[in-house]
């Protein structure tokens, strides 16, 4: 008997991830049953990621968040009734009106992050709803925000190759970044290029999975980063192994940060960073003569009080070598500034409220507990997060959360860490049942999500619960109330008018093909191929006029963070400096509640050297008390040499509940802000590690 073939849908990895995997979903009987990779993705190539695999234990999972629930409980109890969409949208309408009439709109404090990266279900959620009321901005500075800032000052875009030039390489620095985790779809471009007899080396702490793959691994004491990369440059300068001719023509302040590097011998680099100066000799004369050199990094190296000074130094090197503007050369970090999108066509700004301030995300807790005033925070709105699972300094987050004065909502799959707490949880849609489109930040296609099945129970996409929301709220203008491909329309027509990467992309197009590459010439392919540079002076900015307007150095520099300062200051000598990096099952807290990845990843743990272990009679498998001043947790010892002496390493993402004591390692981690751009400081955290009585 034969039956009918399913239907395929194209679709589109939403997690936080420079992959962006086009998917296919096959559908029976209004069920989905397959979900894999897309074969013809020029990046996915057939093979989804071991997070993104099992994608459908998600989607079908009978922990799902199905119906509205109120709390009917002390907050954290778990004790919860099921009410109607319509109770749930009145109950926030008028208390939310309440509010606003007493305190004003700044009192309404809406949270989110990249629990989906899509244009419609975050970028406009975030902008269009809270605009118009004129809620509290939230400064979305937990990852890259030092990184970003210190892109623009120094090159202008975050424009990056595509992962396919790396086989024109001869060199490949992997610089704080384990991409075998975190970017999977780029090492089978790196094997290829390996193959052919590029070198790799690997700058880590950690011995990670892309580490022991490399030709070489150098493993600098975490936050010396910009040391190491100004101990480089003394090198290539001393030596004159940099290129003048180039520096002359394409950068700007190129002496002054020779001057600046000559205070970074290999000898004093070394005490800085613990890396022989041999090491950094032979690095820097072989980074300098070995050409096309590319300089791959990520976020997680800028994630120390002097992460923006650190990124700063990276951008550098390519310059000092005149490898920017080379295929197989330069840097690579983000493609993300080439689908860039009309400001006023996404947000509507010029019909909304000025915003009234802005608060940053990684100050959550305080801002609950007292740092926000005039008026304070008495309503949160989260959606796209998990902030007492992923956010610093965790558990002031949840001292905040347990204030009965104030009125949390979360919009959620599954009830999280932070929807525990939540006075409303409102159920929402998974990536298989509401519509999006996404852009990369890994490669350079723009990728549209179809919905390809109805949502289970009564959950809905962010984009519909936004427009509920502005109706029970009696907000009449139209941008609040469009379909999600009329936004999408919109949108895209608006920015392909000045942005030529956009074009003859239309909506039309990327529904019926799913994945569409940005429009390249000969002239854009090479990243800055033109050397022409969009910043103040048309040049690199080595010395960087925007960072010196802002009264900042406008030098990459080198300081220690105030944390190990502090400690050392205090006479604490048994502390470990401790780096919260990127769970290999997870995606940050994403996906960490899903059964099969968590019996994957293993028990949350600390690596920790076995000098350091021997020191505190911690044996391999114990449970051990990781602490400081803010906090602690418990966590399963593993006794390695894949960290160095003085350094531990617990990965982010497990979620508290379902972890010893209920707290996971952001119970430690700090919520100080770093040198640039508001960033996030996980990494320069200090901790004491003690064996459970």
């Amino acid at each position: 008997m034969m039956t009918d073939e399913p239907v395929r849908f194209r679709g589109a990895c939403p997690h936080d991830c420079p992959d962006t995997c086009a998917t296919i979903t096959e559908v029976e009987d209004g069920r989905a049953v397959r979900f894999y990779a897309d074969p013809e993705h020029p990046v996915t190539r057939g093979w989804l990621c071991a997070k993104v695999r099992p994608y459908l234990e998600r989607v079908t999972s009978d922990e799902r968040l199905l119906y509205p629930l109120r709390r009917v409980g002390p907050k954290g109890a778990g004790q919860w009734q099921r009410i109607s969409w319509d109770e749930a949208l009145a109950t926030i309408a008028v208390r939310w009106q309440a509010i606003i009439a007493q305190y004003g709109a700044a009192a309404i404090l809406p949270y989110s992050y990249s629990g989906t990266l899509g244009l419609v279900q975050t970028v406009m959620m975030d902008a269009r709803l809270w605009g118009r009321m004129g809620a509290s901005g939230l400064e979305r500075a937990i990852c890259s925000a030092a990184a970003h800032a210190a892109v623009m000052a120094t090159l202008g875009a975050r424009h990056s190759a595509d992962y396919a030039d790396v086989r024109q390489s001869k060199l490949v620095l992997i610089w704080g970044h384990n991409p075998a985790s975190t970017g999977p779809h780029f090492m089978p471009f790196l094997r290829e290029a390996q193959k052919a007899g590029t070198y790799v080396v690997v700058i880590d702490p950690r011995r990670t999975l892309t580490a022991r793959s490399a030709d070489e691994h150098l493993q600098p004491r975490p936050a010396t980063d910009g040391a190491l990369a100004l101990g480089l440059m003394q090198v290539i300068f001393a030596e004159g192994l940099h290129d003048e001719a180039w520096l002359e023509a394409h950068s700007h302040g190129w002496r002054e940060l020779r001057e600046r590097a000559s205070a970074y011998p290999p000898d004093h680099v070394a005490a800085i960073t613990g890396i022989p100066a041999e090491t950094i000799v032979n690095l820097a004369r072989r980074y300098a003569t070995t050409k096309p050199a590319l300089l791959k990094t990520a976020d997680g190296v800028q994630r120390h009080q002097n992460g923006g000074q650190i990124f700063r130094a990276l951008l550098c090197l390519p310059a000092l070598v005149g490898q920017y503007g080379v295929r197989g050369g330069g840097l690579a970090y983000s493609t993300g500034g080439y689908a860039t999108w009309d400001a006023e066509a996404l947000t509507h700004r010029s019909a909304c409220p000025p915003v009234p301030r802005v608060i940053n995300m990684n100050r959550l807790g305080a801002a609950l507990t007292g740092e926000a005033t005039d008026p304070p925070v008495k309503s949160l709105f989260v959606y796209c997060a998990n902030p007492v699972a992923s956010s610093p300094n965790a558990g002031l987050i949840v001292e905040g959360l347990q204030r009965e004065d104030l009125f949390t909502v979360v919009h959620e799959q599954f009830m999280t860490d932070t929807a525990d707490y939540a006075d409303l949880v409102l159920p929402a849609t998974t990536q298989l049942e509401h519509t999006d489109l996404h852009r990369a930040y890994g490669h350079r296609y723009l990728q549209y999500n179809h919905a390809a099945v109805v949502p289970p129970g009564e959950c809905k996409s962010n984009w519909d619960v936004s427009r509920l929301l502005a109706q029970a709220m009696g907000y009449t203008e139209p941008w609040l109330h469009e379909s999600a491909e009329e936004a999408l329309a919109g949108v895209l027509e608006a920015s392909r008018a000045t942005n030529p990467y956009l074009t003859g992309i239309t909506l039309e197009r990327l529904q019926q093909e799913g994945t569409v590459p940005l429009h390249f010439t000969e002239a854009t392919d090479i990243p800055f191929g033109d050397l022409r540079f969009p910043t103040p002076s048309g040049k690199v900015e080595l010395a960087s006029s925007l960072m010196e307007a802002r009264g900042l150095d406008p030098l990459p520099n080198y300081e220690e963070p105030d944390e190990y300062v502090a400690a050392r200051a205090h006479g604490a000598t048994d502390g470990l400096i401790l780096i919260s990096g990127a769970s290999h099952h997870f995606v940050s807290s994403s996906l960490a509640n899903q059964p099969s990845l968590r019996a994957k990843e293993g028990e949350p743990f600390i690596e920790i050297h076995p000098s350091d272990a021997a020191q505190r009679q911690i044996s391999d498998g114990a449970y051990v008390i990781v602490e400081n001043q803010r906090g602690w947790c418990e966590l399963r010892a593993r006794v390695t040499d894949d960290v160095p002496p003085g350094v531990a390493v617990a990965p982010k993402g497990p979620w508290a509940k379902f972890s010893r004591h209920q707290r996971n390692i952001n119970w430690t981690t700090p919520d100080a802000l770093a040198d640039l751009a508001g960033q996030s400081t996980f990494h320069s955290n200090i901790v004491y590690v003690r064996p459970v009585s």
